[in-house]
């Protein structure tokens, strides 16, 4: 016997379906700016979740209900950066014509992400640090899903005659990395200037693109 069909839901509940997921999207965000603050203030173990909460002007139970623990807080500090920065290697990238215009607009990119956001750059650069276990467990394949993507870059460059062949390409990914985790590091725990990042990306590329030119 067939089963009555499901009846459509009427448009109605599908706006308070949507209305409710951006409040609850709403929320989560919100956590987590209060979260960059207070880690950037305390450090990582100094941090209790009830200080989040307070930050956040919610209650302490309603953390756990969008993440399972203070751990999980800050790594999703770093995977939101890190997930919007390899969305934009393997979606936008590629429309770049050349290896060189790629590899500057990952330098762009990875540093305009930054820019007026001084904790998070502490809490993504010093903050996480603060555990190695969680730089193991959950940063380490982020960082080399980021490095292969860097170093894939320049085989590209190298397969085409614009960059020159006696570098290893990993090698130069690492330096990349490097280069901007100490640029972004000096800024967030220096004066913060804005535009600072921005103007460092434009220099920062004008270094490398010069030195891998063939």
């Amino acid at each position: 016997m067939r089963r009555p069909a499901r009846a459509a839901r009427k448009p109605r509940d599908l706006d308070r379906e949507a209305a409710k997921k951006r409040r609850s999207r709403d929320k989560r965000d919100r956590i987590l700016r209060a979260a960059t603050r207070v880690f950037a203030k305390n450090g990582f173990h100094a941090t209790r979740v009830s200080e989040v909460a307070k930050a956040a002007g919610v209650a302490d139970g309603t953390i756990y209900l969008y993440f399972k623990s203070k751990e999980e807080l800050l790594v999703s500090l770093f995977e939101d950066r890190v997930s919007k920065l390899l969305a934009f290697m393997r979606e936008d990238l590629p429309k770049r014509a050349s290896a060189p215009e790629r590899l500057r607009a990952v330098i762009d990119m990875q540093l305009g992400l930054l820019e007026g956001e001084r904790e998070l750059a502490e809490v993504i650069t010093v903050i996480l640090r603060q555990s190695t276990r969680l730089m193991k467990e959950f940063a380490a394949p982020q960082f080399l899903a980021y490095l292969d993507a860097i170093a894939k870059i320049v085989q590209e460059g190298q397969a085409a005659g614009d960059f020159r062949q006696d570098v290893a390409p990993h090698i130069v990914a690492r330096a990349v990395f490097g280069a901007l985790d100490g640029i972004t590091l000096t800024w967030a725990l220096g004066r913060a200037e804005q535009g600072a990042l921005g103007r460092a990306a434009t220099q920062l590329g004008d270094m490398f693109l010069r030195g891998l030119a063939p």
